[in-house]
């Protein structure tokens, strides 16, 4: 289990919508992994379980989409995974340890948007 590499993606639009599944549709197509995830899909997350990298359910906190043929980062996404990783729609399930990983790569994005994460202010 681990958090994934930090990948320093641009930003979409503030105001761009977020829809997880569309996102997750378009991702797939545009990293090749309509069948099995691969090192593409991973970036669009900010964790996955790596025991079962070749499963979908594995990976959990999507932030980026595919705008313009190229993969970004969502700032709503990562506002809503930083809710969901601070308790919100019941949290999220992954090992309470690398809960403070997951928030410092989400706290670089925060950064990136010229903001400061929940949990830092």
């Amino acid at each position: 289990m681990t958090v994934t590499r930090f990948h320093d993606l641009p930003l979409a639009d503030r105001d761009r919508e977020w829809d997880a599944a569309g996102a997750d549709k378009r991702v797939r197509k545009w990293a090749g992994a309509e069948d099995e995830p691969n090192e593409k899909y991973r970036q669009a997350h900010v964790w996955y379980d790596a025991g079962n990298a070749d499963e979908f359910g594995a990976y959990k906190l999507p932030i980026a989409d595919v705008v313009g043929g190229e993969l970004k980062v969502v700032p709503r996404a990562v506002i809503a995974a930083a809710g969901v990783v601070d308790g919100a729609r019941g949290g999220v399930r992954i090992p309470e340890d690398e809960i403070p990983r997951v928030k410092a790569h989400l706290a670089k994005y925060y950064a990136k948007m010229g903001d400061t994460a929940p949990w830092e202010r």
